[in-house]
């Protein structure tokens, strides 16, 4: 099992796989999951021949369970940490949900200022701003955001049983197919991470105005979410993203959920190869 230490003594889970000299296509994950959300899109861009990279965010999956730093800053500073570990060049970051955001961060921080990155990609990610304020009167109301961390304190483990039976794969839909595994694999990923981590966390991707983020970013950005996203409305977040983006290109899918990573693979897969390569 590979670890990076961080400059404020954090350990880092790590997977690197593929050839060393290798375009690499490194993965950020959503809240409260892990790298191990990556299966799927890590074994396709392996096989066609990159080298993919993932980290456990702080406090998530097998990284270190500390009290502080569960923050969209320290987020951004651990995948450079990592990103610089490797000495990762011309990379192509893709982040989904909160990992997107995590993205947004780190390319106009640290991944643009250093010259590693080459393209980015934003899946159901949660820039600009998913909390509503006078600035974002679209955005979702606090209250909700509140009744996540109440439901987080109360009983974690049967709140990550809700989002996943539920609305972040759309199964709560008619007519859905649903999967027992899939929805077993969220809840062991989330379960995984220290509670603390995901408590603050949800301030993190909800709370974090990352606006000037977006503006900053230069390279090739691909933004990817489903009309049917229940966890973050598109309205408020990839539409607005490639408005605010430089070298932006959207692609909404009609009926798509939130995790549209795993349930439509077969189809997004493709489009992100075809993106990358492009």
């Amino acid at each position: 099992m590979a670890y990076i230490t961080t400059a404020d003594g954090v350990d880092i889970f790590y997977k690197d796989w593929g050839p060393r000299d290798a375009q690499p296509i490194v993965f950020h994950h959503g809240w409260p999951l892990s790298c191990d959300d990556w299966d799927t899109q890590m074994l396709f861009f392996l096989g066609e021949g990159f080298r993919v990279v993932a980290h456990d965010r702080r406090g998530h999956g097998r990284s270190a369970q500390v009290s502080a730093g569960h923050d969209m800053d320290h987020y951004a500073a651990d995948a450079s940490a990592v990103a610089e570990h490797l000495d990762l060049k011309n990379a192509v970051h893709i982040g989904h949900s909160t990992g997107g955001g995590e993205v947004a961060r780190y390319v106009a921080k640290f991944g643009q200022p250093q010259g590693r990155v080459a393209k980015a990609v934003l899946v159901s990610a949660v820039p600009p701003l998913m909390v509503k304020t006078d600035a974002n009167p679209d955005g979702t109301p606090i209250d909700v955001f509140d009744g996540f961390r109440e439901a987080l304190a109360a009983n974690r483990a049967q709140f990550f049983l809700d989002v996943a039976t539920g609305p972040f794969y759309g199964f709560n839909r008619d007519g859905a197919t649903v999967s027992e595994g899939v929805i077993r694999n969220w809840w062991r990923q989330g379960m995984m991470g220290g509670a603390n981590a995901h408590y603050e966390g949800i301030k993190a991707f909800s709370e974090t105005d990352q606006t000037a983020d977006l503006q900053a970013i230069t390279v090739p950005t691909l933004v990817l979410q489903g009309d049917d996203d229940q966890i973050v409305p598109y309205a408020d977040a990839s539409l607005k993203q490639v408005e605010l983006l430089q070298n932006g290109t959207l692609k909404i899918y009609k009926g798509f959920p939130h995790g549209m990573l795993t349930t439509h693979a077969n189809v997004i897969n493709p489009d992100l190869l075809a993106f990358v390569r492009g």
